[in-house]
């Protein structure tokens, strides 16, 4: 018998499977949301590497990393670094979290700073 997958999990699988069918070449905005940081990196998944990443431990940060201000600020600095590098179309992973609350304020402020997903 298989192992039986948690809602997250599923959810998860749902959401990639989906998303990676409609990517077109674009990379992967991918949210990962903890207890007590959020983390976002923009990853190329035909070469398999991470292009920019942006979390609330990155040094130049200021205030707390669990709440939905710092989720905003995690956001325009992937947005900042993305256009640096020169990417400016995402696909919008949430993974297996919902969309609201600090993971609806990453993608806000990343919309906001010039991003297009």
């Amino acid at each position: 018998m298989g192992k039986q997958l948690s809602l997250f999990q599923r959810r998860r699988r749902r959401v990639r499977t989906q998303l990676l069918a409609r990517a077109g070449g674009r990379p992967r905005l991918s949210v990962h949301r903890s207890q007590q940081h959020i983390y976002a990196q923009v990853i190329d998944d035909s070469a398999g590497r991470t292009l920019v990443a942006a979390s609330s431990l990155d040094k130049e940060f200021s205030g707390t990393g669990c709440n939905v201000s710092a989720a905003s600020e995690v956001g325009k600095r992937l947005a900042e670094r993305a256009k640096a590098a020169g990417i400016s179309k995402v696909v919008f992973d949430r993974g297996g979290f919902l969309f609201h609350g600090r993971v609806k304020a990453l993608a806000d402020a990343a919309r906001e700073a010039g991003l297009e997903f």
